[in-house]
């Protein structure tokens, strides 16, 4: 039975795809990507410098993995680097945050509040909810009513209580453990984002390439 053959300059990379750092920090191979290789050398490689975060950087910076492996050829030119994954680690710099006051956030909550209660009210409008209810009400009870409050009431609140199990959150809390679809939407919205980042990033690198 033949053995492993294990090479000592063998190093396997891969890339993370999103990290988060501090403005003017040093951003390291370890922060960046999963490396596996003999312990000195992994230990060597995790503390390796890639970029110098400075004020002129935005907060969203793509690192490719052929500057990386440049570096590490730096460090030690007889590496056997093998890249597994993806080819750019977003970094994302961690700019300090605006303390909005008390009087903006109700401003703000009060606008949304407003806001879809008018859509849900003009919603109710264009389908005639009204007229809706009052033949339901007709229906089972046998009595017209112009205001049947025995069914807009308990309509009423089993419309927010589905609005909380479509959200799947009831404050900070979450019901289960499944993502709510806005949850998912946003995990889309991020992948593409991230995406057009990353190409955007490729033109302008390639752009300074064909630069003589």
């Amino acid at each position: 039975m033949q053995g492993v053959i294990y090479m000592e300059n063998t190093v396997y990379l891969r890339m993370r795809h999103r990290v988060q750092v501090n403005p003017n920090e040093t951003v390291r191979l370890g922060q960046i990507a999963l490396i596996i290789a003999r312990v000195d050398t992994k230990e060597k490689l995790q503390k390796l410098p890639i970029h110098q975060v400075t004020m002129s950087d935005r907060n969203i910076i793509v690192v490719d993995v052929m500057k990386v492996i440049a570096e590490m050829r730096k460090e030690d030119a007889e590496l056997d680097i093998q890249n597994i994954g993806p080819a750019q680690t977003i970094v994302e710099v961690m700019f300090k945050k605006k303390n909005y006051s008390g009087f903006f956030f109700a401003l703000v909550w009060l606008l949304l509040f407003i806001g879809a209660a008018l859509a849900i009210m003009n919603f109710h409008e264009d389908v005639s909810m009204r007229q809706v209810h009052q033949k339901l009400f007709y229906m089972l009870t046998g009595v017209k009513d112009e205001k049947p409050l025995l069914l807009q009431i308990p309509y009423s609140f089993g419309l927010g209580l589905g609005m909380v199990l479509f959200f799947n959150h009831l404050f900070r809390k979450r019901i289960n453990e499944e993502p709510s679809p806005l949850e998912v939407e946003m995990f889309n919205y991020q992948q593409d984002l991230d995406q057009y980042v990353i190409m955007h990033e490729n033109k302008e690198s390639m752009k300074q390439i064909d630069e003589p």
